[in-house]
């Protein structure tokens, strides 16, 4: 018909489309999540079941993608008009049916990879839809994220077999992080506040803290017995520090240059800038976690797709 924007591709969209409904440049910061459990874990190297669970954790997060946009259509047709759904190259009837099929697959995978993972799948899908339909818009969506990403950590240490609480750190400083980074987005479009993204700054200080090793954190030698140098609480020290340093240097520099930016001048640019740079953070995080928990092949692994999601970011945002 006429004027109709759906009718020349019936909101089925190009592959172009579905890349940018499901930001996928965004999908290079979810492998290290998995990577990172299986590491505090105990397990190291990654294995088939810990493949799976990666293989689990990139169909959730891809439904989340779609489902949000789903249900931000009409918001979007103000804000964003230009996204796949308001523009009406992807019908919303599609991007539902892509969100519940992702979700059904990466249920699946996790069931492959053991009734540990499903026990962690079956609440992490669930915060994923609770938050796109509902959690978002309340005070609960940034711990509702949080949740979601740590127990994508842990999703990964229940995988492996390993000693899956030994996680719990890793998931913790993973949700830190990426509880300051929601809250940032939720002005991305508006801008106007400079008491977040500076919360947000603080959090990530803390964060980088907490993942540098004790001797270059406070330069305290070890006692006379041996014992290892005061240092932040959480994992025990493990070999790699320099690495350690190199990665959480590299988070910090990621995450803190781009807030920076939108505290000293809080506008809707600069504040999208913070959020793609907080997305962006999460690689060197996980490969620092992992370095953390003695895997530095996994973190040299993960930290490796930092260029390649810098790289597509540039043609897909992944806000």
């Amino acid at each position: 018909m006429d004027g109709d924007p759906v009718a020349p591709s019936l909101g089925v969209g190009t592959p172009a489309d579905w890349v940018e409904l499901l930001r996928l440049p965004a999908l290079f910061t979810v492998p290290g999540d998995a990577l990172a459990g299986a590491a505090a874990a105990g397990r190291g190297g990654p294995g088939a079941r810990t493949l799976l669970a990666i293989g689990s954790s990139l169909c959730l997060y891809q439904a989340g993608m779609a489902l949000n946009d789903w249900a931000d259509r009409a918001e979007d047709a103000v804000e964003r008009p230009h996204r796949p759904l308001p523009s009406g190259r992807i019908a919303p009837g599609a991007a539902l049916a892509a969100a519940g099929a992702l979700t059904a697959l990466g249920l699946a995978l996790a069931a492959r990879a053991g009734r540990p993972a499903l026990t962690v799948a079956v609440p992490l899908a669930a915060t994923v839809w609770a938050y796109d339909l509902g959690l978002k818009r309340t005070w609960a969506g940034p711990p509702a994220m949080a949740a979601a990403r740590s127990l994508d950590l842990v999703l990964g240490a229940a995988a492996s077999g390993g000693r899956v609480r030994a996680a719990v750190p890793s998931a913790a400083a993973l949700g830190a992080h990426t509880l300051a980074v929601t809250a940032v987005s939720r002005r991305e479009t508006q801008g106007g506040s400079t008491a977040v993204p500076l919360a947000a700054l603080a959090a990530t200080a803390c964060v980088a803290y907490a993942l540098t090793p004790p001797a270059v954190a406070l330069r305290l030698p070890a006692d006379r017995g041996g014992a290892a140098p005061l240092g932040p609480p959480g994992l025990p020290p493990a070999p790699g520090g320099a690495l350690r340093a190199a990665l959480a240097l590299g988070y910090a520099a990621t995450a803190a240059r781009p807030l920076a930016h939108a505290v000293l001048n809080p506008s809707p640019q600069l504040t999208q800038r913070a959020v793609g740079g907080g997305i962006r953070a999460m690689i060197p995080l996980q490969a620092a976690l992992s370095a953390r928990a003695g895997a530095p092949v996994t973190a040299l692994c993960t930290a490796a797709l930092a260029p390649l999601a810098r790289r597509f970011a540039r043609k897909v945002s992944v806000t």
